[in-house]
């Protein structure tokens, strides 16, 4: 009696240690999620961030190249004008040269003309014996001689402002041709700021290109292992139901679903479970209460429950076989609801006879089509 006493003593002492440890353990888990939550939470604030800086930075390079487009389309104006100027001053230099030489050379030949009469009216003075009728004739050459030189020395004179006109204007054209150089210069001087401007902001976005593939990378990371997870609970949900279904004839595996024959779970053209098709349905649940208590709650995990008839017309209480398929994955979705599965974790989907496992209207093709898909699957 005493070692019976002593021996329950222990066994009591021992449960509050057990207990201190378990919700130790609970904590230090709980504050593992909140640590994972809340980096989670920057991370995308930070991606965020980076990705309006990307998009204002693309605005701004984008503004600048239109300034940059504007102030080349100014510059190849400028140098089309100046072009044409340059071009009207060689003309109007070469047309003005033409006619200074026209007039020297008229010039010199009136000159030519003058010493010859002067030669003339020399001889003939000196031979006095020019009749008077000569001598008036000569003095007409000579006032003939004289008015031509007159107009030549006119024709010179205006020659020679023209000349001055045309210098004047040219050293207007040059001024202005200094000018556009200037303007030119500072167009430059602004373009060398531009160039400066975009390839700082070039290595900007560059870096933080670089910092986005970095934080994207990390966050691959963080989801791979994430769906790394996924799929080891997905594997150990199979390997219990495998267990817990054993080796039957009307369900079959076929990839990450398991297949349920509908004459096991309805009545034909019904969508009410009977009695073998609950049982069935009951074991899953209670498999899948058991995993989902070991997968943490930050992996967004779903059963999906996809109803399937085959290609005959349905002519009972539901206007089609999608209907019924419909129906027939609602009803199993409400069952497991039943059975304690959360609602928000279960997906139902109807495809009537549009996916069908075996092409034909056999009796077997056809019992082979009517079937209830249920897979383990992410959200």
């Amino acid at each position: 009696m005493a070692l019976s006493r002593r021996n329950n003593n222990r066994e009591l002492n021992a449960w509050p240690g057990w207990v201190d440890a378990l919700s130790s353990l609970v904590m230090v888990v709980i504050f593992l999620l909140m640590l994972f939550v809340v980096a989670q939470f920057f991370l995308v604030t930070t991606l965020t961030g980076r990705d309006d800086q990307l998009q204002s930075l693309t605005q701004k390079m984008a503004e600048m190249n239109n300034v940059l487009a504007l102030e080349r389309d100014a510059n190849t104006g400028l140098h089309r004008t100046i072009t044409q100027i340059s071009d009207q001053l060689k003309s109007e230099r070469e047309a003005n040269a033409r006619e200074r030489a026209l007039l020297q050379e008229d010039l010199k030949s009136l000159r030519a003309v003058r010493q010859q009469l002067e030669g003339e009216i020399s001889e003939r003075v000196v031979a006095l014996r020019l009749s008077e009728e000569q001598r008036q004739a000569l003095l007409e050459q000579i006032g003939s001689a004289r008015d031509q030189s007159r107009t030549l020395e006119a024709k010179v004179a205006e020659a020679s402002d023209k000349t001055m006109l045309v210098q004047k204007e040219v050293a207007q054209r040059d001024q202005q041709i200094d000018v556009l150089n200037q303007q030119i210069a500072t167009l430059r001087e602004q373009l060398a700021r531009i160039g400066e401007v975009l390839d700082l902001s070039e290595r900007k976005a560059e870096e933080q290109r670089v910092q986005i593939v970095e934080l994207g990378s990390r966050l691959n990371q963080a989801l791979a292992s994430k769906v790394q997870e996924l799929a080891r609970y997905r594997s150990e949900f199979f390997g219990r139901m495998r267990e817990a279904l054993g080796a039957r004839q009307d369900i079959r595996i076929a990839g990450d679903r398991f297949i349920f024959q509908s004459d096991i779970l309805f009545p034909s053209g019904s969508a009410e479970l009977q009695e073998g098709g609950k049982k069935r349905m009951a074991e899953l649940a209670r498999t899948l209460l058991e995993i989902s208590k070991a997968i943490p709650a930050d992996i967004n995990w779903a059963l999906r429950v996809d109803g399937h008839t085959d290609i005959r017309p349905i002519a009972r209480s539901f206007a089609s076989n999608w209907e019924l398929s419909s129906a027939r994955a609602i009803a199993v979705v409400k069952f497991l609801i039943e059975q304690g599965i959360p609602g928000e974790r279960l997906v139902a989907a109807g495809f009537g006879e549009f996916q069908p496992l075996e092409a034909g209207a056999t009796e077997e093709a056809l019992a082979r089509n009517r079937r209830i898909e249920i897979k383990f699957d992410q959200r």
